[in-house]
């Protein structure tokens, strides 16, 4: 019976409860049970209403007009703009070898007197303007003649020269397009419009996707090739946001190594993608948050988020009572944590001496998480038991030599598709998707490795019409500049 379950409640004497019927006291039961349901509830929907971006995985663009913002730092005495001493920065000339015209500009008459004047000036004042001339794209036309045999009758027509597209468009247009939508994040009326404005191009919709499969078709080895290269790192950062094809969740996916780094749209946020895109034996260092698609990796083999981590134990703190302490305590040596990996990011203090310092601090930090798993905040305890499960890899960078403690590098690559999905709503179609990870892999790749990411699709292009192989994305096979 529920009775037997309960003990009496507080605000009843024993003689009174032993006066009262069972079905009263089953009633009560059932209210109070009820009471503390609804309570945990509201417990719940508070926190919920609290979640900002400081405490929580929610972006800074969710908090809204009621969360109060960064402090602002007072105001000096010191006016804006360029102060008093300040050595000015101005624009660098041109070597007069590549100016492409230029004018000498002599005064005919004094400025003072009106008297005439002649001479040559042997440091002349350079003024420099800078001016984009009208672009008109260019036409191309191929007249193929069809002939006939004069001894069976045949008809043969010619045929296109190697390295003519088959299509509309050339290499440069074509690669405009795919840097406008893939880099630039233009919807497809917005490029057909920029093509018309600024090149006299008249371009359809469906055309700006056909050149769009084209580039896709063109790079898909080289982005594989760059998969294969990321599972061979010795460290790789790994994140993800949600992604729409068709309407339907989908999850964008990264994985970011030096110097590469690869992009990946599937259905699934599961294990099963972190695998495909690592490898499942995979052998370096992963850095990751906490989301259990990583779990089935060795806690050996990872280093978690701490700005993550950051976020959960402000969460501690937002709760009150036992958890903001606890949450507090533990704040406390995160800063200690992050004064002291500044310092030797900055070059003031040796790894070793870092080593050493962090010492105590390792050991504080698993007293307090616990602490916490007996918190009676039920979530401040479950993330204290789901963290001490990888407490290894809480440390990780404290002891292989360039492990990041945060997963910055991930977050802030994966940026590139958030933007995309906010503007586009995401794709439409596979091909769309393909497009989408396979464009925002070269880009990301390219910027890490100080290429140019325009002259790269044209020569890309270009090889796919000569049929010659596409430049490479890996760093040992990219040629010097």
């Amino acid at each position: 019976m529920l009775q037997e379950k309960r003990s009496i409640p507080n605000s009843v004497s024993k003689e009174d409860w032993r006066d009262t019927p069972a079905s009263v006291r089953e009633l009560v039961f059932s209210l109070i049970e009820r009471v503390e349901k609804l309570e945990e509830k509201v417990r719940d929907l508070e926190e919920l209403q609290k979640k900002t971006s400081k405490n929580s995985s929610n972006p800074p663009s969710s908090d809204g007009p009621a969360f109060p913002p960064n402090p602002k730092k007072k105001k000096g005495k010191r006016k804006r703009g360029g102060q008093p001493g300040h050595k000015g920065v101005t624009r660098k000339l041109v070597a007069l070898e590549d100016v492409d015209e230029s004018y000498d500009l002599k005064p005919e008459t004094c400025g003072k007197c009106g008297d005439g004047l002649s001479g040559e000036d042997a440091f002349p004042d350079r003024h420099q303007v800078t001016e984009i001339p009208p672009l008109i794209a260019t036409v191309t036309e191929y007249r193929l003649h069809t002939l006939s045999c004069p001894s069976c009758g045949g008809n043969t027509r010619a045929e296109l020269p190697l390295g003519v597209p088959q299509g509309a468009f050339g290499p440069r247009l074509q690669a405009m397009v795919s840097l406008f939508t893939g880099r630039y994040h233009l919807s497809k009326r917005d490029t057909a419009e920029i093509l018309e404005d600024f090149f006299r191009v008249p371009i359809s919709l469906g055309s700006i996707s056909a050149l769009e499969r084209r580039t896709s078709k063109a790079i898909a080895k080289v982005v594989e090739e760059a998969r294969d290269y990321v599972k061979e790192q010795a460290q790789a950062h790994m994140d993800e946001t949600g992604w729409y094809e068709k309407n339907k969740r989908f999850w964008m996916w990264v994985a970011s190594v030096p110097l590469v780094t690869v992009f990946l749209i599937r259905q699934s946020r599961g294990g099963k993608v972190v695998k495909e895109m690592i490898g499942e034996k995979f052998a370096g260092i992963l850095n990751s948050d906490r989301w259990s698609a990583y779990n089935w990796l060795p806690v050996s083999s990872r280093q978690l988020c701490w700005a993550h981590l950051k976020r959960d134990f402000q969460a501690f703190i937002d709760r009150g009572g036992g958890s903001e302490r606890l949450g507090q305590k533990i704040k406390t040596q995160m800063d200690l944590m992050f004064k002291w990996w500044r310092q030797v990011k900055e070059g003031a203090l040796s790894f070793a001496a870092f080593q050493d310092k962090m010492e105590p601090v390792q050991v504080k930090v698993g007293e307090l998480l616990r602490e916490g798993r007996n918190c009676e905040h039920q979530k401040t305890a479950g993330t204290c038991r789901d963290i001490l499960k990888r407490e290894e890899a809480l440390w990780t960078f404290v002891y292989k030599k360039g492990i990041q403690p945060t997963n910055n590098i991930a977050e802030q690559k994966v940026r590139a598709g958030v933007l995309w999905r906010k503007v586009s709503f995401g794709t439409q179609s596979d091909e769309g998707s393909r497009f989408a990870e396979r464009a925002m892999t070269v880009i990301a790749t390219l910027k890490q490795q100080d290429r140019n990411v325009l002259e790269y699709f044209v020569q890309t292009c270009e090889a796919a019409n000569w049929k010659e192989p596409t430049p490479s994305l890996i760093p040992t096979l990219v040629s010097p500049k």
